[in-house]
């Protein structure tokens, strides 16, 4: 991501990766240690995203945007804002009612966080992007205050419907990001 946003030309392309990741902690830029609560035997990464720490693994959605903000004419708040509507629009598809809360990014079910957010711009470049938790061990969510909230209750789609499955969410967050953006 560092690399292709690094050479990055006026007329490159957009892109959207969808992956998932082995069992990992990402500890952002402004990242606090003490929100690691146990060491659970799962590394710790620090990488240059905004955000505090989060969880990925097998069975959660992670979506990376490789995006020229100024040519989409978008702000970091709206793309933020672009992203999240993407992710509540993805989830009334599968009838659950996905919600934001003040103050705190990412895309919410009952209080519960279903999806977070951490994005890092250079020289109107952006990149990193989401995570949508769709069918996973949430247990390690535990060990950590998940994106620096002490006691964040966190869930996924897949307690909603469990058919859900990463490759089906995530040709439907493509297609509502593509909307969006």
């Amino acid at each position: 991501m560092q690399e292709f946003t690094a050479q990055r030309r006026p007329d490159t392309p957009d892109e959207l990766w969808l992956c998932e990741h082995p069992p990992v902690f990402t500890q952002g830029l402004a990242g606090k240690p003490e929100h690691l609560l146990a060491d659970i035997g799962i590394p710790v990464v620090k990488i240059d995203r905004g955000g505090q720490i989060t969880y990925h693994g097998p069975g959660q959605l992670v979506c990376y945007l490789l995006l020229d903000l100024k040519r989409r004419d978008l702000s970091i708040k709206g793309l933020v804002n672009r992203m999240e509507q993407a992710v509540i629009d993805l989830l009334a598809e599968f009838g659950v009612r996905g919600e934001r809360l003040a103050g705190a990014p990412g895309v919410y079910v009952g209080g519960a966080k279903i999806a977070a957010l951490g994005l890092k711009v250079k020289s109107s470049g952006c990149y990193h992007g989401l995570a949508l938790n769709v069918a996973m061990d949430l247990a390690p969510f535990a060990a950590i205050n998940p994106c620096g909230y002490a006691g964040m209750a966190v869930t996924q789609l897949f307690a909603f419907d469990p058919a859900a499955d990463v490759e089906k969410v995530g040709a439907k967050l493509v297609a509502q990001l593509r909307e969006k953006l």
